[in-house]
């Protein structure tokens, strides 16, 4: 795929978002807001499994930094998929402030547009395989 300006922009600033906030998992930089107590519940069952957010925020980490790097971008789009699907639902259903899910939504307008312009390395999971009929 020929890479548009506008693609590397937005690649560059989901893998920068990613990154940074990847990277904030580990070494705490940026203050965490309150949470509700729904929220402070599912957090706590994420720590309490003793790996969840080391996983998180690692995948967070090399996913951004492909991106950033513009190696294996479909891979690394692939890997943030969930992620960002969780902090979507995360702000739906467990924040009650309604504008809290503005980022995870610009993340997830900006994953729609990277994954269609690389939809030529996703074509081939849309495809039937021979003899699977």
């Amino acid at each position: 795929m020929r890479s548009s300006t506008t693609t590397i922009i937005l690649r560059s600033l989901l893998g920068l978002l990613f990154f940074v906030f990847g990277l904030n998992g580990f070494l705490r930089f940026m203050p965490t807001p309150p949470l509700p107590e729904p929220a402070q519940k599912f957090a706590g069952a994420l720590a309490a499994s003793g790996y969840m957010f080391q996983l998180t925020s690692g995948t967070q980490v090399v996913a951004g930094a492909m991106l950033l790097l513009g190696v294996a971008v479909p891979l690394a789009l692939t890997l943030l998929a969930p992620i960002i699907v969780n902090i979507l639902f995360f702000h739906v259903f467990l924040s009650p402030a309604p504008s809290a899910i503005m980022p995870g939504l610009i993340a997830a307008i900006i994953e729609a547009i990277l994954a269609w312009q690389y939809r030529a390395a996703f074509a081939p999971l849309f495809r039937s395989s021979p003899g699977s009929d």
